[in-house]
């Protein structure tokens, strides 16, 4: 079974992390994974540095600008994880824009991603039947998992859609607005989270976007099965580089 729906199967809140491969030095990469996973962390994303990220706010976009002057690119993080499932079990997703998978070859990554233990990918910019009509079968050969993005402007017709073209979780924006650390969550984003918890839909959901602390990550995960950080987590190895990322981890849950 994929490490993925193995996890979404314990009985708890998730925390996944996510951050910039390449970010804050070049091969940083695989320690960043080694440490979270020790710190107790469920899920990992990996990003893989863009020029043009769209839907990420400033944190995000620097780190993702920072890690391609440092010299990251699609080959090379392959090769970096090449031998990650020696050290790390929990499981791994690639999370980016089509661009570069589009680049480098959809199948070819796709199969880079099972020879290294990559469990799924998360592309915002991949539409739904795009990804149906022309890709859906070569992520199922090599095993991979396709996580889709919902908003709180999703209406319940396309929420209904992904979800039945779902076999891992659903990815629930918590905004509209770009990603980045939020005080806390309002009741238009309580009413979205109640929204879809009574929709009953069959895969569980994980919440992004304004999650940055034990406060934000409870009240993310009172209706959804866990929860992601991104952009506090890459401040915080802005200001600390790898070290303390179990402390970090440690203060959100």
């Amino acid at each position: 079974m994929n490490r993925i729906k193995q996890k979404l199967q314990e009985d708890r809140k998730l925390l996944s992390i996510y951050f910039t491969a390449g970010y804050p030095q070049l091969n940083d990469t695989v320690q960043i994974i080694q440490d979270l996973e020790k710190s107790g962390v469920d899920f990992i994303e990996v990003g893989l540095p863009f020029s043009d990220p769209l839907a990420d706010g400033p944190t995000i976009q620097e780190s993702s600008t920072a890690a391609l002057k440092n010299g990251m690119h699609t080959e090379l993080l392959f090769e970096q994880l090449k031998d990650i499932r020696k050290t790390v079990s929990i499981p791994l997703i690639l999370m980016g824009y089509f661009n570069p998978v589009l680049q480098y070859g959809v199948e070819k990554f796709c199969q880079k991603c099972q020879d290294i233990g990559i469990d799924g990918l998360i592309l915002p910019d991949l539409p739904l039947d795009v990804y149906q009509d022309e890709y859906q079968s070569i992520f199922k050969k090599y095993g991979l998992i396709n996580i889709f993005l919902i908003t709180p402007q999703t209406s319940e017709e396309r929420v209904r859609a992904i979800d039945e073209a779902s076999e891992g979780f659903i990815y629930m924006v918590s905004s509209a607005s770009t990603t980045g650390a939020k005080e806390g969550f309002g009741e238009e984003q309580a009413a979205y989270f109640d929204r879809i918890a009574n929709l009953n839909l069959n895969n569980p959901q994980i919440v992004g976007f304004g999650i940055s602390n034990a406060q934000t990550f409870q009240q993310a995960t009172e209706k959804a099965k866990g929860a992601i950080i991104g952009s506090a987590f890459i401040k915080h190895l802005t200001q600390n580089g790898v070290n303390g990322i179990s402390d970090f981890v440690n203060q959100i849950r």
